[in-house]
């Protein structure tokens, strides 16, 4: 399921239980765009995540908490905790930039598998 931050206090009580992938976007970025329609492609192949789309320029102050630098930013939580995305066997705190969508499902089954 894609979940629009709406309001700044809404962020941890979504991010606390279950699987979660944070999207910081901005609607100007053709990148975030991409990541996006991928988002919209998968979800119904993942109903135990929850996307949640933070606009950063809507939602700054949450961007700079987590030191998002660069958009898209993609970073993962597991009943409240923050977890590495991983990515070929590798952990990555955050992802940056788009990934192909076949690239990205091996992500998320990489990450939310266990």
């Amino acid at each position: 399921m894609i979940k629009h931050l709406e309001k700044e206090t809404d962020f941890n009580e979504i991010v606390k239980q279950g699987n979660v992938v944070v999207d910081f976007f901005a609607t100007w970025c053709g990148p975030c765009r991409m990541m996006g329609r991928i988002l919209e492609e998968i979800e119904k192949d993942y109903p135990a995540i929850t996307f949640l789309k933070v606009d950063t320029d809507t939602f700054g102050q949450i961007a700079m908490a987590f030191g998002v630098s660069s958009i898209p930013t993609l970073i993962a939580y597991k009943d409240g905790k923050r977890v590495a995305l991983m990515e070929n066997g590798k952990p990555h705190g955050e992802l940056l930039g788009s990934r192909p969508t076949d690239d990205f499902r091996l992500i998320l089954d990489d990450t939310f598998s266990n």
